[in-house]
Formats: C-alpha cells, sequence, structure tokens
C-alpha cells in the first residue's frame, strides 16, 4: 500500500528524491533515516536515486534539509541537490521566488527563475589550497582543493574524456590526505577563458556521476583562482548540460531544475 507522496527531480544529470516532511512523518516513520535513503535509492529495486532530500519545518528560514547520499551517508551540501529544492519549495507554495533555507553547510539562498532556471548562491568557499603535492603508491601527483560546502579535489586535465575517473577518483577520494571524511574529485578541463568541462567522482555515492553542482562551483574557484578563467565560467557536465559558475563576492551556481515525475511510495519499494 501506498505510503509517501515524493517527488523525484533532476538537475544536470544528478537525481534526487525529495519529500515534504515539514510535519514529520517520515522521520516517525523510519528513525533509521539513513537506512530509509539507502532502501529508497537504490536503481532497479526501488526508486533509484543520487540522493534523498527531505524538506522540513523552520522557524526561521523557508524551510531546512536533510540530505542524504545514495549510501546513506550525510552530506554537509549539494549544490544540484540544492537547487531541485529551492524549485520543490517554489512549486509547493513552502517558499516564493528568492528562498533561504538551512543546510549544514549553513544557509543558503536561491533564486527561482523562469524555464526551470534556479540561481543558487553557496556558502563561501573555504580551506583553499593550490596545488599541493599528494602521494599514490610509487608517484608524486598534484591536486587543488577547496570546500564550497562539501570538500572537493581539483585535478586539471587535457583529456578529460581518457580521465581515470574512477580508479584515480577513488584513490583521491579516500587518501589520508583528505581524512576523515574524504573528498569528492573533479577532473577538469579547460576550453577557454569562459568554458571548461567537468567530470565528478562523487563521495558517497562511491562513483562518477553525470554531474556535481559543488564541484562545478569547486571548478569555478580553482579555474579563477589560477588565472585561468575569469569570474564567470560555463562548465559542461558529463550529464550534457552546461551550469554556469560566478565566482566573486559570492559564489553561485546557476542552471536548471526539472521535475521528473511525482508518485507514491509503496511498502514493496523498501523490502
Amino acid at each position: 500500500m501506498g505510503l509517501l507522496h515524493f517527488y523525484k527531480m533532476s538537475a544536470s544529470g544528478n537525481d534526487f528524491i525529495i519529500i515534504d516532511d515539514r510535519d514529520g512523518a517520515v522521520r516517525a516513520m523510519f528513525p533509521k533515516l539513513a537506512d530509509f535513503a539507502r532502501k529508497v535509492c537504490r536503481r532497479r529495486h526501488s526508486v533509484g536515486a543520487d540522493g534523498l532530500i527531505l524538506i522540513e519545518k523552520s522557524d526561521t528560514l523557508d524551510f531546512t534539509w536533510q540530505f542524504y547520499n545514495a549510501d546513506g551517508s550525510v552530506a554537509e551540501m549539494c549544490g544540484n541537490g540544492g537547487r531541485c529544492a529551492a524549485r520543490f519549495a517554489y512549486l509547493k507554495g513552502i517558499a516564493g521566488e528568492r528562498i533561504a533555507f538551512g543546510t549544514l553547510a549553513g544557509t543558503v539562498k536561491a533564486e527561482v527563475g523562469p524555464d526551470c532556471n534556479v540561481k543558487l548562491q553557496l556558502t563561501k568557499p573555504a580551506h583553499l589550497k593550490l596545488d599541493h603535492p599528494i602521494r599514490l603508491d610509487t608517484k608524486e601527483i598534484f591536486v587543488s582543493s577547496v570546500d564550497t560546502g562539501v570538500p572537493h579535489a581539483v585535478l586539471l586535465t587535457d583529456h578529460i574524456d581518457m580521465a581515470p575517473v574512477e580508479e584515480l577518483g577513488r584513490m583521491i577520494r579516500h587518501h589520508k590526505a583528505f581524512s576523515p571524511k574524504g573528498t569528492n574529485v573533479d577532473f577538469v578541463q579547460v576550453i577557454d577563458r569562459k568554458h571548461a568541462r567537468i567530470r565528478t567522482y562523487e563521495r558517497g555515492v562511491e562513483g562518477e556521476t553525470y554531474a556535481c553542482g559543488t564541484g562545478c562551483v569547486a571548478a569555478g574557484v580553482i579555474l579563477q583562482r589560477k588565472g585561468l578563467t575569469g569570474e564567470i565560467v560555463n562548465v559542461l557536465t558529463r550529464g550534457g548540460e552546461t551550469v554556469r559558475v560566478y565566482v566573486g563576492d559570492e559564489v553561485y551556481l546557476e542552471g536548471s531544475a526539472r521535475v521528473i515525475y511525482e508518485g507514491t511510495l509503496w511498502s514493496e519499494a523498501l523490502d
């Protein structure tokens, strides 16, 4: 029988299950939310998604969220998920076109525009380090890193289609230099001063995803700091969408957030 109403949404190929839990029904039914997230995010056996987003009540902001990766781990922030959550809140009348919501990374602001477009203001980048060495087996490589709500390591490449995203991404994700939480890993190719391409190994998904919003922002920040791009860069994701990153006194991520479908979750989906 039916348990919960949900939306399935996608941003740049990242897909999410979004549930309005302002009444606390999900938490009451499933005290072990991490286990619920793992089960409902299973592809082919359940709804399937890169993550689960629960919209919760806030006394000071439009809402707060609980964000779970597909493996049940908690993420401090997710840029593509944030865009989907903002548009969901707008569509459901939870918030207006200008939105502020709470995350573990801090307050995030968004503006919902026409044609599914959402411009998301992320928290200020932190812990920026350019070109620092890490040792992998018998060789040393240089990476840049920054926290854009979640930690990212960024590697530049001239041939992104040939980048060893799964193998090298997994090694860097678990490297002791980024312990204990680990890091997301972004492989970035600069096309010109205004364009770049990106592929991302995502912590929590434990593999390459079609896109990572905070990864696109991390790439934009690193490229701008290295003088390779300006304050606005268009980043082409593996999912085929180009998102726009603004790097200045404030940092923004802009792109579409699309509703795929809405439905009712049955208990059988959690077996």
